[in-house]
């Protein structure tokens, strides 16, 4: 009923929705979110405002939500359904908890009622303080992209303020401003590190690298433990292989737009690692890694999908 529900919804809302929004709408994407970053901080917006909302998917107030839907929406059946959501409550193991605040998490229709809630922010934006900076909002992410230090602490206190009108705050200590011109400064963003790098082929140049973040790679080392983890011996390799070239494959299709050759040398050399001390250990070798990269130099059926080379230079289609 939720994805009905949304499929009726969506198209209403999305006639409102803010350019500076792209997350889980149509025709758009975190791609689009990173490729504005970059053309503004290379317009000259180098003072980025790092925020983090606290707990947002917790915290919004249900009564704001269901006045926003109600700019848009008349019909108390409609009204009346997604109040009954919201009040379901969420089951916590074998306890049934009914929170007074905030939207089911993994709800098919939980991400479009987060971009209704968070429109009014962004609406708010557009309309009183764009001259401040650039907002850039993925979801519950959300940065902003400014020309001078005294823009981005006067965007900083405007932020809080038009939080605070929705129930919302900041979480002061994820939240901070980034000078990204100074040397080693740099922030995270849709599990990306953004950094001013100098240019190569172009001495003097210098432009916003972005690659994964240490938090998206320490991630992807946990999934690749896990899928070649030694519980797993008695299932067969090729089972396990593949279900690692699934993960690689999803991963380095994210990844690859930006400059992440390095990161992707980094978890190539980690995932043949694995592979091979999994090898070594079916073999019950009292030298695993070492026995099992041989043994992967002869079966080479087996060795994992490669990231580098798979480096996406063109950039993501453009926002409408």
């Amino acid at each position: 009923m939720q994805g009905a529900l949304k499929l009726i919804l969506e198209p209403i809302f999305e006639a409102d929705f803010q350019g500076c929004s792209f997350g889980f709408r149509p025709k758009r994407s975190a791609h689009q979110a990173l490729d504005l970053i970059k053309r503004e901080v290379m317009r000259g917006r180098r003072w980025v405002v790092d925020a983090d909302i606290r707990g947002f998917f917790d915290a919004l107030d249900r009564e704001i939500l269901l006045g926003l839907v109600a700019e848009r929406v008349s019909d108390r059946r409609v009204l009346k359904l997604l109040r009954s959501w919201l009040r379901a409550g969420v089951l916590d193991g074998q306890s049934l908890m009914h929170p007074e605040t905030g939207t089911p998490q993994g709800g098919v229709a939980s991400p479009l009622l987060a971009n209704v809630y968070l429109n009014a922010l962004d609406r708010a934006w557009e309309e009183r303080h764009r001259g401040l900076g650039v907002l850039v909002r993925y979801c519950d992410d959300l940065v902003v992209l400014c020309r001078t230090k005294a823009q981005a602490e006067a965007a900083l206190a405007e932020l809080r303020a038009l939080l605070a009108d929705l129930g919302l705050e900041l979480a002061e200590d994820k939240t901070r401003l980034v000078c990204v011109n100074e040397d080693g400064a740099a922030f995270d963003f849709l599990g990306f590190q953004h950094r001013m790098v100098d240019s190569f082929s172009k001495p003097g140049v210098r432009y916003l690298a972005r690659w994964p973040s240490a938090r998206a790679m320490q991630a992807a080392r946990m999934r690749i433990r896990e899928i070649t983890d030694r519980r797993r011996l008695l299932l067969p390799v090729e089972e396990i292989v593949a279900e690692l070239n699934r993960f690689l494959t999803g991963w380095g299709g994210y990844f690859r737009r930006g400059n992440s050759s390095r990161h992707f040398d980094k978890i190539d050399h980690f995932a043949f690692d694995r592979v091979a001390r999994f090898l070594g250990e079916r073999h019950r070798s009292r030298r695993p890694l070492t026995d099992g990269r041989g043994l992967l130099a002869r079966r080479r059926d087996l060795i994992p999908r490669r990231l580098v080379g798979t480096i996406r230079a063109r950039p993501a289609h453009a926002a409408r």
